[in-house]
């Protein structure tokens, strides 16, 4: 295993990570955090709900920082 498969099977739960897949039509990006893994997929909770990942579409992975503070508002 190397790359993206080596990274999400070494990466502790709960980082914050963006996993690219690719689907019908080219590819999408699932941005949250790593919440499980196995042999056959992995789960990333993003802002929209827990989202359920096949390793077999993983083309890249990589861990992000924290989100930065929202913005205060003036006025």
């Amino acid at each position: 295993m190397s790359g993206p498969f080596a990274f999400l099977t070494d990466a502790p739960l709960g980082m914050r990570v963006v996993v690219r897949t690719r689907i019908s039509g080219g590819y999408t990006d699932a941005l949250g955090f790593l919440r499980s893994r196995d042999a056959a997929s992995v789960s990333v909770e993003t802002k929209r709900g827990l989202v359920r990942l096949a390793m077999v579409d993983v083309v890249a992975a990589k861990e992000v920082p924290p989100a930065p503070e929202p913005r205060v508002r003036r006025g």
